[in-house]
């Protein structure tokens, strides 16, 4: 057992650390409904929801996950009441100030996936995901991906206008495009595709978060309320994912065929 950042021990006996997920994204949903049977305003639910976003950090890192990916701010999110939209730009910038250099510290590398260059996102917001990504972009321990202003519809459509530039440009032939051609023009290239897919509070969709990567990830839907979720739940995960035979389409063989 080792110590989680809330100073409650994991159980890591049924983890097998030679077969861990690539990447793991994590849909974080919830937040408002913890925070309204508690009667707090839904802004408290996104406090709460911090504090686990990054004891999850602390366990990835004690585990050895290498990618890790959280749903922070959909750009469907923008049709919330605006109070609340308000306060998730102020909040983002709020966390990186104070938790930057503690993640710095612990040699995780910040990348931010979505669609930044959004005129309705702050500058000042945008400038200190600008500044925590070339800040971290040496650590090698983790890779954090915080899907802020993402859509995975929208990542894709990006994609695909990046090559059709080429096309009408004469850099390409348009028979000759991969799928590999898209996937090095997602909005954080080299991102391995999320083996496991974790979504709380119940909800069992992906709405729209990794459209590309997801193609053949194992999801995992579970009741518990993001404020509710912790370290152990995603040790818990991986431990569900490794008991699960992936075929990729393909068929099992037994050792004798």
């Amino acid at each position: 057992m080792t110590e989680g950042s809330a100073g409650q021990a994991l159980d890591l006996s049924r983890l097998d650390r030679r077969r861990l997920p690539a990447h793991v994204g994590l849909i974080m949903d919830g937040n408002g409904r913890w925070a309204v049977a508690r009667n707090l305003p839904r802004t408290g639910g996104h406090a709460a929801g911090e504090t686990v976003l990054f004891e999850c950090v602390e366990g990835a890192l004690e585990i050895g996950l290498r990618w890790l990916s959280a749903y922070t701010f959909s750009t469907e999110n923008w049709t919330r009441h605006p109070d609340e939209v308000s306060f998730l730009m102020w909040f983002n910038e709020d966390i990186l100030l104070r938790r930057l250099g503690s993640l710095a510290d612990m040699g995780v590398r910040i990348c931010f996936a979505g669609d930044l260059a959004d005129q309705r996102i702050p500058d000042r917001n945008r400038a200190l995901m600008q500044d925590a990504e070339q800040r971290t972009a040496s650590n090698r321990r983790l890779s954090l991906v915080l899907a802020f202003n993402y859509g995975g519809r929208a990542e894709i459509a990006r994609a695909v206008r990046a090559l059709a530039t080429e096309v009408s440009e004469g850099r390409r032939k348009p028979g000759e495009i991969t799928e590999d051609d898209i996937a090095e023009r997602l909005y954080v290239p080299g991102m391995p595709d999320p083996d496991l897919i974790v979504r709380t509070s119940g909800e069992m969709r992906i709405s729209n978060f990794l459209l590309w990567g997801s193609a053949y990830s194992e999801l995992l839907f579970t009741e518990t309320l993001w404020p509710e979720f912790g370290a152990q739940h995603l040790v818990d995960a991986v431990v569900e994912y490794q008991r699960r035979k992936r075929r990729f389409g393909g068929v099992l063989l037994s050792p004798s065929s």
